[in-house]
């Protein structure tokens, strides 16, 4: 499995987590991996779980930059896309800030309304640039 096709399948499975805010993140893992046949995978599981783990403070950083649009205004697709991209950019050290953003793109190209692409780039830049000032101050 390439890991654009993982970050896929980690879009996918917190998208349905939004639609079932009462069930377990491991039920959910568990199940698309079984109904989608999603191999054992760490950077599916370290992502999902983490997003999931860190979805306040994720959010807080989305809604700094989101230009008075609350988190819960966006799209499902939007919210997940930026979520993904967010945590990747934060935690995963062999996946560079841009290669995470331009996924982004491309995830939103595929699961949203076209008008969403330019929204979503904006709001990844302004934060990939507040990570980079966080780490080069």
């Amino acid at each position: 499995m390439t890991r654009r096709e993982a970050r896929e399948e980690v879009f996918l499975m917190l998208f349905e987590a939004t639609f079932q805010p009462g069930k377990k993140p491991e039920d959910i893992y568990a199940l698309a991996a079984e109904v989608r046949d999603i191999p054992e995978n760490d950077y599916i599981r370290k992502v999902f779980f983490g997003v999931l783990d860190e979805r306040e403070s994720i959010d807080e950083r989305i809604a700094r930059h989101s230009n008075g649009w609350k988190p819960d205004r966006l799209s499902v697709s939007a919210i997940t896309v930026l979520r993904l991209s967010v945590y990747e950019m934060l935690h995963s050290e062999d996946v560079p800030a841009r290669v995470s953003l331009n996924e982004a793109i491309e995830l939103i190209k595929k699961y949203d309304d076209p008008k969403a692409r330019a929204f979503v780039n904006g709001v990844l830049n302004a934060i990939k640039n507040e990570i980079e000032g966080e780490e080069h101050p």
